[in-house]
Parts: C-alpha cells; structure tokens; sequence
C-alpha cells in the first residue's frame, strides 16, 4: 500500500460495522475518495472528530488497489459554527451534497473544493443572507462543472448588443434578432443590476464571491433564474433541500 496526504474535506460518513465509518472526502489531489476509519466511532479514538462533514484540512490515507484507509488528519477548520445553526447546517449539508454529486475520483477537482470551503466560510458570516449564498454556489458549482449559462453574449449568434433576454432552455442571454427569428420563446427580461449580479457570479475569482449583498427584486429575480435554470440542466433531487425547505 502507497500512504499520500490530501487536502480535503469530508463531504459525507457512514457508519461501518460497530466501530468504524465510511468517509467521502473531495480531495485537491484526487478528486473524490471514499476511505474507511476503522475504529472511528470508538469514544477514545483519535478520528472520532476529524471524521465529521465539513471538517477541512489534510488527511493521510493509505492507497490500496480498491479502496483508501484513513489513518491520521490534521484539520485546519471544523466548521464548529454551523453545528449550532440548524438553518447554516441544512444550508451546508446542501452545499455538501451537490459537490458530491458533480466531483469524480481521479479528477482535478480544485476548484470545486475551493468554492466549497469559501462557502462554508460565507455560511459563518452573518452578513451574508443564507437565500444568496445559495444562489451563489448553486450557479458557480455548475459553471465549474462547465454548465453555466452564457451570460455576456448571445447564446445564438455571439452578439453583444445592449438590451438582451435570458433565455433558460438556451442557455443564456439572446438578443433581439436571434429573437425576433424565434430562437427562444421563453426569453425573459432582465433588470441590469441581476445581469451584473450573474456575470459576476461566474466569472469573479472564488476568494471574491462572497463580498457583496443585493436588493430584494434583485435577489428575487436570481432566484427564479436559478431555480429554473438548475430544474432544466441539473435534474436532480437532493434529500438536504428537501429538508431545509421544510424549515425555511
């Protein structure tokens, strides 16, 4: 067996047997691994706590040929806050089960693991509304997954004209002659501050992402756009919205 270090974070842990857990880290270095923590659930062990979501920092692991051991970590961040917000918890272990969805195993998966933690770091900040964290991650994740909307020129024809619609089933803003030619007939208008806000969004750097707020109709409109635009490209359910709706 080959013993590496990765930095990570533990999206997921499963109990294994009596004592020990199943972890699912996403890893700078190796995109998403499943390793097994023996003993990990006895009281006196030492990855009783480094084996909890959310916990950020560098794992050691033993490579076998089919599966990864867990033996030591040395955790930079626990993300002890969201255990005391039920709300920044849900929010989180959302966040948590979309980068599980899109991240792969032997895959470079760094920037994924970077929007991850500074989005952790944003559910901490209270001056940060939760609903545009959401949004956020929601339409970043997928652009780092390379299926983000096109938002600085037409879809359709690559024109950069003024006063442009956004179009979902497109994917992304169209102009008035790709219109006109009845290219998308579920355009929609967009105020310029939720343009803005979308351009932004996808092409800031990630340290950037969370350092502004936005007014109401603005923020309204984002989350209709994104809503719709993760129902018609993302198709997928996740078990932790369905719960933190209930409590929203």
């Amino acid at each position: 067996m080959n013993q590496i270090s990765v930095t990570g974070m533990v999206l997921a842990a499963t109990p294994i047997g009596e004592y020990d857990r199943r972890v699912v880290i996403l890893t700078k270095e190796r995109g998403k691994i499943s390793a097994f923590a023996r003993g990990a659930r006895k009281p006196n062990s030492a990855l009783v706590g480094v084996t909890s979501p959310f916990s950020f920092g560098e794992f050691t692991v033993y490579e076998g040929r089919t599966s990864y051991t867990l033996m030591s970590a040395s955790i930079s961040n626990y993300f002890q806050e969201l255990r005391l917000d039920v709300e920044g918890a849900y929010y989180g272990f959302y966040f948590l089960e979309i980068a599980g969805y899109y991240a792969r195993e032997a895959n470079d998966e760094t920037g994924l693991l970077k929007l991850l933690y500074q989005t952790c770091r944003a559910l901490v900040n209270p001056h940060i509304p939760n609903r545009l964290i959401r949004r956020i991650y929601e339409l970043r994740a997928v652009t780092v997954n390379g299926e983000g909307p096109q938002v600085f020129e037409c879809v359709c024809c690559g024109g950069n004209e003024k006063d442009m619609m956004f179009s979902v089933k497109r994917g992304g803003l169209i102009c008035s002659r790709c219109m006109e030619n009845g290219h998308a007939s579920d355009a929609r208008t967009l105020h310029p501050s939720t343009l803005y806000t979308l351009q932004y969004i996808i092409s800031s750097p990630i340290e950037k992402l969370y350092t502004f707020v936005v007014k109401e109709d603005v923020m309204e409109e984002l989350e209709g756009i994104v809503t719709d635009y993760l129902a018609e490209y993302l198709g997928k359910s996740f078990k932790s919205l369905e719960i933190l709706e209930t409590i929203l």
